[in-house]
């Protein structure tokens, strides 16, 4: 644990990074359908599903929270079902992965739908017509090519859930330890006396951990466009 940050900012540090990659990884599989449905598919309400995946980018946090506590919360739509099979996910952390993974899904499959749609659509009937089925042309066509909009898509939504605030606290509010994340502890430590170098720390931390994504992002994409290319 770093010398220059007490347990209480380490463990939302942590929290927040537990989140992220969970959000980012379980999001992932079915960011990857649904651009490659927008993006290719033609079917009744598409317009419709589009615009259900941009909501969020639009709707206040706020708004998107509460959404998700009426549906997820104990007594909500979907939530007291789950409640019955002991899956309870308002106030508790993994509800703070679904809420930085529906904040950041439009990022991811904006970047991955631009992916696709750059792909020449003939270089996969090219593979079709030589007997390949369309699980293996998307699998030795489609998904190298797409890659690198993959890789982006991942690490841009990675960073949002990071970033994520009012959704998040709406759906599982701010407890120390199991639901604050390193936005709500920036926001916390700014509510109290004395609490701006805790909070100035987590600024850096946060400034730090975004960075780096969107380097090793950059690095990601290139290499694997260079790879492609080289092929």
């Amino acid at each position: 644990m770093p010398d220059w940050l007490s347990p209480d900012e380490w463990r939302a540090v942590a929290l927040s990074l537990r989140v992220s990659l969970w959000a980012t990884g379980l999001s992932l599989p079915l960011g990857i359908l649904v651009a490659l449905a927008l993006a290719r598919r033609q079917f009744w309400g598409k317009q419709v599903v589009n615009g259900l995946v941009h909501l969020p980018l639009i709707l206040p946090p706020v708004v998107t929270g509460y959404l998700l506590l009426l549906t997820f919360g104990r007594h909500g739509l979907v939530g007291q079902y789950l409640d019955k099979v002991g899956v309870v996910l308002a106030f508790q952390w993994t509800g703070a992965v679904l809420a930085a993974a529906v904040m950041a899904f439009p990022l991811m499959v904006r970047a991955i739908r631009l992916s696709v749609e750059a792909v020449d659509a003939r270089l996969e009937q090219a593979a079709s017509t030589l007997g390949a089925s369309p699980l293996w042309v998307f699998a030795t066509v489609t998904l190298p090519l797409i890659l690198p909009g993959i890789i982006v898509g991942a690490v841009l939504a990675f960073a949002k859930a990071m970033g994520e605030f009012g959704a998040t606290i709406t759906f599982v509010a701010n407890i120390p330890g199991q639901t604050q994340t390193l936005p709500s502890a920036i926001y916390a430590f700014l509510q109290v006396p004395g609490g701006d170098p805790q909070a100035f720390r987590l600024v850096l931390v946060s400034i730090f951990v975004a960075m780096a994504a969107l380097i090793v992002s950059e690095w990601a994409s290139k290499a694997v466009a260079r790879r492609i290319s080289g092929a």
